[in-house]
């Protein structure tokens, strides 16, 4: 079977953001191999015996996106990012869980991929101090933030991250640049402390 074009899937996300349940039966087999890819990342950089599997994680992330009931589908990219965003507090809910007892972070070490790991200077953080270090760059910078998202935790391309944000690429570059030297200073500041 011959896989749908991009612009196919975007069809398929405008229908079912105006109400075509039919859409989404026929977009989620389309889609459903690049979300086990984004879930099998996500989850290789996890402890080894890690209670969620690909499988758990893609079936919560779609538990998720179809309860979005105001999402106007811009693009496949715009589905990508918001399921890895999905998948990422999935995990960072399921390590809140676990460790609610515990101090000094999660305990779950996050093996950086290169892009992130020369932003911080480390080959890997926890996964606790990056989410919140993430969120205090939203409080300042929400766009940098989500650059940061859709790069390093959606996969994205440079020229998909800025389809998706709507911006140029140089303003992602730009922004990148600025988000990893922000990263790196308060990750290495965090355990300085």
């Amino acid at each position: 079977m011959k896989e749908p074009s991009p612009p196919d899937i975007t069809q398929m996300l405008i229908d079912w953001s105006n109400g075509d349940q039919e859409a989404l039966d026929r977009l989620m087999p389309v889609v459903y191999a690049e979300l086990r890819r984004q879930a099998a990342r996500h989850l290789r950089h996890e402890r080894p015996g890690h209670t969620l599997q690909p499988t758990d994680l893609i079936h919560e992330a779609y538990l998720r996106l179809i309860d979005q009931k105001n999402v106007r589908w811009q693009n496949r990219a715009h589905f990508y990012a918001v399921a890895a965003q999905s998948m990422r507090r999935i995990l960072v809910d399921h390590a809140r869980r676990r460790h609610r007892a515990k101090r000094g972070g999660s305990g779950i070490a996050l093996p950086l991929e290169e892009g992130l790991l020369v932003a911080t200077g480390k080959s890997e953080v926890d996964l606790l101090d990056l989410d919140e270090a993430l969120t205090r760059l939203a409080a300042i910078d929400v766009r940098q933030s989500q650059i940061v998202e859709l790069r390093f935790f959606s996969g994205l391309s440079i020229e998909e991250t800025a389809a998706v944000i709507g911006v140029s690429r140089t303003t992602v570059k730009d922004d990148l640049n600025m988000a990893k030297a922000w990263l790196r200073r308060e990750l290495d500041g965090g355990k300085t402390k």
